[in-house]
């Protein structure tokens, strides 16, 4: 058995399971100094037995992730996709390991530990990514983070990726891979992650995720969480009367909000106050949503305060209601 692999020089490794192929790599040219390199390497790499097959496309401006994702898929082969960003760095065991569990899991995204580079950088999100539980990579889809499988960690099945996807091509500002992941939570796939450290994965500024728009992604998580979560509950609690719980309860539907029945807080200030008024509603007489401490609260809780911020208090004060996640509480910010 050989692996079969594609690259695209601007966004990642696609590697699938054959049993006759060689291993290939199909580029898909971005208008940079890629094909420079790869002529480098062409010769190089052909001598070993390894195919280059170079794509492209013909329009002035960048087609966008997605598209270079989908091209890249589209020029490879085989029964197992395995993704990594071209500034990013995989361990020798990674495609072992990770096929291993695909096998086991074939309707899955399997993903892996990560090691970040800078090592300082995105430490409260590295912890995220690496320390969720099994059960958690399904009960916190709906936060900030994003994927709680990371998409430059992700290993599938080509005949599973063919029934989600494939990736949308709106380009530059679209969260392809958050609405891949939606998609595929929706067909009912699953979750796992390989706990060892698979991914050498590199921060810089200049990553393509930073121009999506965080008003774009709040919105794909609202609509998701109503959607996925929210029917699930007569009524529910938004833990987080400040800013953020208030902006969740106004970007819901009129029928999402008519289920909320209180914030909470620990805020004397906002507790004191005894209510929060939805100004800008167009409802009569205008609703008026109590403020309560989040020992009086009624659970389930949706969780607008951000994790491992507060030295432990917020967290400690969640684990005295010996409430479970997913049944009794989501975490959102």
């Amino acid at each position: 058995m050989t692996l079969n692999c594609g690259w695209t020089s601007a966004w990642g490794l696609f590697c699938s399971r054959t049993s006759k192929a060689p291993w290939s790599f199909p580029f898909l040219m971005m208008p940079d100094k890629s094909m420079t390199i790869i002529e480098k390497w062409k010769e190089k790499l052909e001598g070993s037995g390894i195919l280059v097959v170079i794509g492209g496309h013909d329009s002035p401006s960048p087609r966008g992730v997605g598209y270079s994702k989908n091209q890249a898929i589209a020029q490879s082969s085989g029964s197992y996709l395995c993704f990594l960003d071209s500034d990013d760095v995989m361990m020798p065991q990674r495609v072992r390991l990770q096929h291993a569990a695909a096998v086991r899991h074939p309707t899955s995204i399997i993903g892996c530990q990560v090691r970040r580079e800078p090592p300082n950088s995105t430490e409260r999100y590295t912890r995220w990514i690496n320390q969720l539980a099994p059960d958690q990579l399904l009960t916190q889809v709906f936060t900030s983070n994003g994927p709680t499988v990371i998409m430059p960690t992700w290993f599938c099945s080509r005949a599973w990726f063919s029934h989600v996807g494939p990736f949308d091509e709106g380009g530059r500002g679209v969260p392809e891979d958050l609405l891949f992941f939606h998609e595929h939570l929706r067909k009912g796939g699953g979750l796992v992650r390989v706990d060892q450290s698979l991914l050498l994965y590199r921060y810089h500024p200049g990553a393509a995720t930073h121009s999506v728009l965080e008003t774009t992604i709040w919105t794909h998580r609202v609509r998701f969480l109503e959607e996925w979560a929210l029917p699930h509950w007569a009524t529910f609690t938004i833990w987080n009367a400040g800013r953020q719980g208030r902006r969740l309860y106004r970007s819901l539907t009129a029928g999402s909000r008519c289920k909320v029945v209180a914030f909470c807080d620990v805020d004397e200030n906002k507790i004191k106050k005894g209510f929060y008024c939805y100004e800008n509603s167009q409802e009569r007489p205008k609703p008026r949503v109590p403020v309560l401490h989040f020992r009086a609260a009624q659970p389930p809780f949706v969780i607008c305060v951000k994790l491992d911020l507060t030295g432990g208090a917020f967290e400690d004060n969640l684990r005295s209601l010996n409430l479970q996640e997913g049944r009794d509480f989501l975490h959102f910010s």
